[in-house]
């Protein structure tokens, strides 16, 4: 088992806590059948399976009313790359001198060794803590003399101080599950705000009444609401092409605490509207002040900057063009600012909140109506729209309104154009964080502009090669990525090296490449090629035409999809081939020509292809008009791509007269 700074063994049977497990299932229910499984039937390729797993959170009686968490998984090992599932890691929270904390753990592997059962206690010597970092500590432990076919067995209890989050509770993960309980006690005088995620039903939703559970001392006492949820037979939730943040997706239940019901008649409110939420925003020290700041740090080159330009547009470029080539960004996220603008602007770097913070003080110092927007990046998840939760942003960017819009600026990456986000930001709705509390709004995070990538090949048969020139220009999101390989390689000529060893197809005989520091236009690389021809006997010659640019495989796999495919920003890619045969070659055969349109103006695939005397021509557009498809439209999707990586993986096959 790995180790890294043992600071504290923590393992705790002689603490005062009221939890002592009273419901669930036993401990110590494996059962033969459980251990002689080799295969979970609903999904053959499981290398392990939840058996069953129950929690139970609820606010302790005695000592601090604490937050407790009552957790027990029973797994099955099903395949050798889900051994790893005997190594358990567990995040706790801290803030100061409050902090979470690992209780009553009990850990069992069980075996079947010579036709009896095997029970291996894990020891308590095997669990260690270690500090993170400010926030959070980390508790790890590997339970002993795990092998394919074994059952592992873990039971514990989290003790919280952190009430704003009640625990949350995710019925699924990345393995399926026959079972997942949670059940939830949570006094009269605390209201939580629950929202149920996920795509899957509940199997049983009951709530209770319970009287007088809930007795911290003085006399005062509370009804509790118990809440049971179940949910069985649920499937794994696996990463998939073209998927959000996976936590967007999976089952589970969340909670925050909008107000406590103190006992002496005093109501604390914890969850508050946009409009407060925006006002301490603008009040907060590493963000609206740290505006206000920047403008006067800005006001000098700013005023430079837009001299001579007459519309509000230009003006705006003018801005965004400076403040990108004035900072280089140290790659790192946030919403506030690091090191604070001053400090910033002094070193030229920063993180997201340095740069984009002093973006939006920019604009405004040049007279224009620019504020940030607060997002979550595609890997955090989608934000809470039912009311603020600040901790699920983890990015600003600038907006400012030209036009009746809403343009969205990110100074973070010099290859970026104006009104271009980053792939990352393309999740769903930011928010608005303007000066007036009250007009902040959702802003749409849409890309502009589409993956958009035009070739042009055109090639010549000639003692048995193919010889040729080949064009691609790429747009938007496609010219982005161009530009950050070519930047990557580091000179044209890196790059040009780095394509001839990918390009096992063809060799590449002369490169040139436009347009490369010039973000306001496409990139236009142009080539001269000699193309390899696959030839099993003397007299007949194959050529895959799709070789530049080849879907060789659906990217959609599964056979139902339960939550929105999401290509980030709208496709294009459009190939055009011209094919010169000399008199002594006859076409033998050919890519069937196709046509496939997804419904509602969704999306379209066609491929025409003509032969006419010693010359062949292929068309084939691919149009992916939208950036987000619905579950519903999963399977026209999904054959539009098979009809792609059928049509793509056909070849042209001449045969000498």
């Amino acid at each position: 088992m790995r180790r890294v700074g043992l600071i504290l063994v923590v393992l705790f049977f002689s603490w005062p806590l009221s939890g002592q497990y009273h419901h669930g299932f036993p401990l110590g229910s494996v059962t033969f059948d459980e251990l002689n499984l080799n295969v979970y039937a609903p999904d053959t390729t499981a290398g392990a399976l939840v058996l069953d797993e129950f929690g139970e959170a609820y606010i302790d009686n005695g000592g601090d009313n604490n937050l407790l968490l009552e957790y027990h998984v029973k797994i099955k090992i099903l395949k050798k790359e889900a051994l790893d599932r005997a190594n358990f890691r567990l995040l706790l929270r801290k803030n100061g001198t409050a902090r979470e904390w690992l209780r009553q753990v009990e850990a069992y592997t069980y075996n079947v060794v010579n036709g009896s059962l095997k029970k291996t206690s894990m020891p308590s010597s095997s669990i260690y803590t270690t500090s993170l970092n400010e926030y959070r500590d980390e508790s790890i432990f590997t339970l002993p003399e795990v092998q394919v076919g074994s059952v592992i067995e873990v039971r514990y209890m989290l003790e919280s101080p952190f009430f704003f989050n009640f625990y949350p509770w995710r019925f699924q993960s990345d393995i399926p599950k026959q079972k997942s309980e949670f059940w939830a006690r949570i006094p009269a005088n605390y209201i939580y705000n629950i929202s149920l995620r996920g795509y899957l039903d509940l199997t049983m939703n009951e709530s209770t009444l319970v009287k007088d559970c809930f007795t911290p001392g003085g006399g005062n006492k509370a009804d509790c609401s118990l809440y049971k949820y179940v949910i069985t037979n649920i499937p794994a939730l696996k990463e998939e092409e073209y998927m959000l943040a996976r936590s967007n997706f999976l089952a589970g239940i969340d909670y925050e605490l909008s107000e406590v019901r103190r006992f002496d008649g005093v109501t604390n409110k914890y969850t508050k509207t946009w409009k407060d939420a925006v006002y301490e925003l603008n009040t907060y020290e590493s963000f609206g002040v740290e505006i206000r700041k920047a403008r006067n740090i800005w006001g000098e080159k700013v005023t430079k900057a837009i001299e001579g330009k007459t519309t509000d547009q230009e003006k705006a470029r003018a801005v965004y063009d400076m403040v990108k080539e004035w900072f280089l960004w140290n790659e790192y996220y946030g919403k506030y600012t690091e090191q604070g603008v001053k400090k910033a602007f002094e070193s030229r770097k920063g993180n997201v909140g340095d740069i984009n913070l002093s973006l939006v003080a920019a604009l405004q110092v040049a007279g224009l109506q620019a504020d940030p927007v607060i997002l979550a990046t595609r890997e955090a998840g989608l934000p809470n729209q039912l009311y603020p939760v600040i901790s699920d942003f983890n990015y600003v960017v600038a907006s400012v309104f030209l036009e009746g819009d809403y343009f969205l600026l990110d100074a973070t990456v010099p290859l970026l154009p104006f009104g271009l986000l980053p792939r990352r930001c393309l999740n769903g709705t930011g928010r608005l964080i303007p000066r007036k509390e009250e007009e902040s709004k959702w802003i749409d995070l849409k890309p502009r502009e589409k993956e958009k990538k035009l070739m042009s090949l055109n090639l010549k048969l000639i003692d048995n090669e193919f010889v040729g020139d080949l064009s691609i220009t790429s747009y938007g999101y496609e010219a982005v990525d161009k530009r950050r390989e070519i930047a990557l390689a580091g000179s044209k000529e890196k790059y040009q090296a780095e394509l001839e060893k990918r390009s096992h197809d063809y060799e590449i005989l002369e490169y040139e490449v436009e347009n490369v520091t010039d973000i306001s236009k496409p990139v236009l690389e142009k080539f001269k090629l000699k193309v390899t021809v696959e030839s099993f006997t003397p007299d007949i010659l194959y050529l895959n035409p799709f070789f530049i640019r080849q879907w060789e495989s659906n990217p959609f796999k599964s056979n139902e999809r339960f939550y929105p495919v999401d290509f980030g920003a709208p496709l294009e890619t459009t190939f055009m081939l011209n094919l010169e045969i000399p008199d002594t070659y006859l076409v033998e055969d050919l890519p069937k020509s196709t046509a496939l349109a997804l419904p509602q103006g969704g999306g379209r695939y066609l491929c025409n292809i003509a032969n006419t005397s010693n010359k062949l021509s292929l068309t084939s557009v691919l149009q992916i008009s939208k950036s987000v498809y619905s579950p519903e439209e999963y399977h026209a999707l999904k054959e539009l791509f098979n009809r792609i990586v059928s049509t793509e993986q056909s070849q042209i096959v001449l045969k000498r007269k």
